[in-house]
């Protein structure tokens, strides 16, 4: 995973993992992502420490953490809070962006 930067904030199309560094659920998220990662071989998903941005998850609207934000077309579709497993997920990469997990 690659820490989102400003610039690509403003990009129309992006999954944005948002964590804070001492909560034990964002771990295992983070886990399963990374998983997910591991076997696509490539970087899916940006993150972003809450702790580090209070403007944007004020601004977003972000009730709490971990939290997978999937912005598609310049429109938030989706603010994920509940990780579930693995193939939960991949509903979301399925549903948004299959191309993203093409193999």
């Amino acid at each position: 995973m690659k820490e989102i930067t400003t610039e690509q904030l403003g990009k129309e199309d992006y999954i944005l993992y948002i964590h804070t560094p001492f909560c034990g659920t964002c771990h295992l998220a983070r886990t399963m992502l990374t998983q997910i990662e591991t076997v696509h071989q490539k970087d899916l998903f940006y993150e972003m420490n809450a702790s580090l941005h209070p403007e944007f998850m004020q601004e977003i609207e972000v009730e709490s953490v971990p939290c997978l934000l999937i912005k598609k077309g310049n429109e938030i579709k989706e603010k994920v809070y509940v990780f579930h497993s693995i193939p939960n997920i991949y509903k979301y990469l399925l549903t948004y962006n299959p191309a993203l997990i093409a193999i």
